[in-house]
């Protein structure tokens, strides 16, 4: 199917009422960003987070894929639990066409697994995502990101980071899939820990928001089994249509969590490739690294 010959529904639908950006504008984007988007998608069981009557409207999270959906679709049956309990048909979105027609779907956010359908229990991303109370200020941000990569490296992990569209921003690693999620988790878990422990007043693990109170929140749960984490290149549904956007480690000290718009994005893109393009070439392993971490602490 060529994504061109799919035609928009209700193009002038305002999806971001505030901003004036419609349903077409939004079909648009994610045409503009496929080449860049689909390979961080390609494989991966999808979460679609849809908005039919724009982001101030009911919206709900879809696992099961739609009866509706043409058949060029790509759908896998994958198990619901880790335990192989129940099953899910998931998308998949392989091609530029498969994500213009979700995103004509009114699709506006795009989250993915950490690992594949051809490995579903062997995850190649670990995410700790540095998520901060109301008032924080992005400089701190900047500062954990960056202690984050800093013991990446030391356990032998190479760090990618991502501005969320939200409030924070994720620290991502490379994996070479030969690790299951309750490795990956505890190794996210252990390296969060470790990050907490020599900054107890910044930041903390705790999944109980009454008892954080000001620090930073290292959130590991998106790293186990069915689990997402937003993609890259995704809109996000809040007001200005900010997008999750990989960085560059050297443009981290002027990124802002929220910082890019679907033009901004599209500017970017003109001058720059994807920071995340060769990402998989640095896969390493997860059991090493926790070994590594271990040594360490």
């Amino acid at each position: 199917m060529n994504p061109d010959e799919i035609k928009t529904s209700r193009p002038d639908k305002l999806f971001y009422p505030d901003d004036g950006v419609t349903k077409g504008d939004v079909v648009e984007h994610y045409r503009r960003v496929a080449d860049v988007m689909v390979p961080h998608l390609r494989g991966r069981p999808l979460t679609l987070r849809r908005y039919p009557d724009g982001i101030t409207g009911e919206n709900w999270f879809q696992k099961e894929a739609s009866d509706y959906f043409p058949d060029w679709i790509r759908v896998e049956k994958v198990p619901a639990r880790s335990d192989g309990s129940g099953s899910v048909h998931y998308v998949v979105c392989d091609d530029a066409a498969t994500l213009v027609y979700l995103a004509n779907q009114a699709t506006i956010e795009f989250h993915i697994w950490t690992s594949t359908v051809d490995a579903l229990d062997r995850p190649d991303l670990m995410v700790i995502d540095i998520d901060p109370p109301d008032g924080t200020e992005v400089a701190q941000l900047r500062e954990v990101a960056r202690s984050t990569r800093l013991l990446y490296e030391h356990i032998g992990l190479t760090a990618y980071v991502q501005a969320t569209g939200g409030r924070g921003f994720h620290v991502v690693a490379p994996l070479d899939a030969t690790a299951d999620y309750e490795t990956v988790r505890g190794l996210a878990a252990d390296a969060a820990r470790v990050l907490a422990r020599h900054a107890p007043d910044q930041l903390t693990t705790q999944v109980r928001k009454d008892k954080r109170g000001n620090r930073i929140f290292l959130d590991v749960n998106r790293n186990g089994f069915a689990q997402t984490f937003v993609s890259p290149y995704s809109l996000r549904s809040r007001p200005g249509a900010p997008l999750a956007t990989p960085l560059d480690w050297k443009e981290l000290g002027r990124a802002e969590p929220n910082g890019w718009d679907p033009d901004r994005a599209r500017q970017r893109l003109a001058r720059k490739a994807d920071p995340w393009r060769t990402m998989q070439k640095n896969a390493a392993s997860a059991a090493r690294a926790r070994e590594r971490l271990a040594e360490l602490t």
